[in-house]
């Protein structure tokens, strides 16, 4: 089992910093949105403003669990907002680019819309753990994740199409909640990274391609750090032309809107079976 505030930290100061890519968090490699958590926590270390507002980036190249190097160049640094480049390299390739946006509070116009899917309370739920059978493949991943999903009928009936669509609390192990306030936002970036494909392939059980993420792009409405749970909700409603469209929002415990954002995936062929 990993530990995302172990497995995330960083060396070096000054824009220059270094990280090693953990097999804990292992999905086709180094799983997508952990890298992408390293490189918002990096930035994190640069940032005069300790709250991010905006989160976009391309994922190049599968690493290796080994050493990275993470550089972060200051695009603006204004009073009330700040700009970010973030790379990810791993001995001369490659890895992701991103850029980071930070924000000040302060006053400004306030209001709501919509609500967070009515579900049962995670303690309602059982978990995945309990549902899965053991003998089934599993990446190391999904140990990290303590998972409640809405649908238990999908641990016990054959693979049949559902719709694109991806509801399920979550809790990180073994700690659930994180202080730095970029590192926290880091874990609902990892889940709207890395949900998007199990809402895109609802509709495929026995499909022939699996689709890695392009991008992801996400945007931080609240703090997080009093919830132990999040509420993962991500949805597909398009696939064409060998991309897949998705969209995601991340809801606390309280119901309260955290992130939102999405990814576009692309299909390429399933490796065997």
């Amino acid at each position: 089992m990993g530990d995302f505030e172990q497995d995330t930290r960083l060396e070096g100061a000054d824009g220059r910093y270094r990280a090693t890519l953990s097999p804990d968090w292992e999905i086709w490699g180094p799983n997508g949105g952990y890298l992408a958590a390293i490189a918002l926590r990096a930035v994190g270390h640069e940032a005069k403003i300790p709250r991010p507002a905006a989160f976009s980036g391309h994922f190049l190249s599968v690493g290796a669990f080994a050493p990275v190097k993470v550089e972060v160049v200051p695009v603006r640094q204004g009073r009330r907002s700040e700009s970010f480049r973030v790379s990810v390299s791993q001995e001369g390739r490659g890895l992701f680019e991103g850029l980071v946006r930070t924000a000040l509070e302060g006053p400004g116009l306030e209001h709501t819309h919509g609500s967070a899917p009515e579900v049962p309370d995670p303690e309602a739920l059982v978990s995945s753990d309990e549902l899965r059978d053991p003998t089934w493949p599993r990446y190391a991943f999904w140990d990290n994740l303590d998972a409640r999903p809405l649908h238990p009928e999908r641990f016990r009936e054959p693979p049949q199409p559902r719709d694109p669509v991806w509801v399920e609390w979550y809790r990180f192990r073994p700690r659930a909640t994180v202080e730095d306030p970029f590192l926290d936002a880091g874990r609902a970036l990892l889940l709207i990274d890395t949900m998007s494909w199990p809402a895109a392939c609802q509709p495929h059980p026995e499909a022939a391609f699996i689709a890695p993420n392009l991008d992801v792009a996400v945007w931080f409405h609240g703090s997080a750090r009093e919830s132990d749970w999040l509420l993962g909700e991500h949805e597909s409603r398009v696939a064409a032309g060998g991309l897949m469209g998705t969209t995601a929002r991340v809801w606390s415990r309280e119901r309260k809107l955290l992130a939102s954002g999405g990814a576009q995936l692309l299909c390429v062929p399933a490796p065997p079976r």
